[in-house]
């Protein structure tokens, strides 16, 4: 693996790789460590997964790492469709169940169902959320520079935890470029998700963020002016934000 070019800009701090493979080890590498730390000194560790293509890279070389009890380990999730029947492959709990959730022994895995009551389903999710701080967040960004379904413009300061969203048609589009669907009329047009303080509320987050398709959202979370115009540049606020790159997200830095 080649050596990361660390890049200070805009107070983040970034790390860019040649490609999406050494992007996503190291990545791995850094939350294994943090999670072996934490379960050294804590009975146990509360995660939110991210999912997209965009981590598979990621994942798969965190499964790998060893010297995790993944017994003690809390798994939720950031976003979830409206609308699509129970295991749809589209879903983003059968995405992560296949990707990470059944392939570990999680303490649990909070997965977000919508069901006929989205509405309910949001409170239920959000008081679970609640019961405990939230240490790791693993999240990457949309090619609108959305952060989990809150597109722009989005309420960096929303009281909420999880609402429901209407999602924007560059957000429907990514999941077209992505492979998830075949035609945009095919994307469900709302969903359920955490909101931006939500998942700024996590103790430490590792953002993983490859391809040319995020070159431009990369380089406005970067150097635009913090708000919801580009929802990514709330990552800024964080203090322990790591963001990893390949060399083709990078292009415009």
């Amino acid at each position: 693996m080649s050596h990361p070019l660390p890049t200070q800009a805009a107070n983040m701090n970034l790390h860019t790789y040649e490609t999406r493979q050494e992007m996503g080890r190291a990545a791995a590498e850094d939350i294994a460590e943090e999670l072996r730390s934490r379960l050294a000194k804590q009975d146990g560790v509360r995660m939110i997964f991210a999912a997209a293509p965009s981590q598979s890279e990621t994942l798969k070389a965190l499964i790998a790492q060893p010297g995790i009890d993944w017994s003690r380990v809390t798994a939720f999730h950031m976003d979830e469709y409206i609308g699509l029947p129970e295991g749809t492959p589209q879903l983003f709990s059968e995405w992560l169940k296949s990707a990470i959730f059944n392939q570990l022994p999680f303490a649990a895995t909070h997965l977000i169902v919508p069901g006929a009551d989205p509405e309910a389903a949001c409170k239920s999710y959000a008081a679970l959320l609640a019961e405990a701080p939230i240490d790791l967040c693993l999240l990457g960004i949309g090619s609108n520079g959305h952060l989990a379904f809150n597109d722009p413009p989005a309420d960096l300061q929303d009281p909420a935890s999880v609402k429901i969203v209407a999602l924007d048609m560059a957000c429907r589009q990514q999941q077209v470029d992505d492979k998830c669907f075949a035609r945009i009329e095919d994307v469900p047009t709302h969903a359920i998700t955490l909101t931006v303080p939500a998942l700024l509320a996590a103790e430490r987050m590792f953002c993983s963020v490859p391809g040319g398709l995020k070159k431009q959202a990369v380089r406005d979370m970067v150097h635009e002016e913090i708000s919801g115009t580009c929802p990514a540049t709330a990552l800024r606020t964080h203090k322990n934000c790591i963001v990893y790159l390949d060399k083709d997200a990078a292009t415009l830095l």
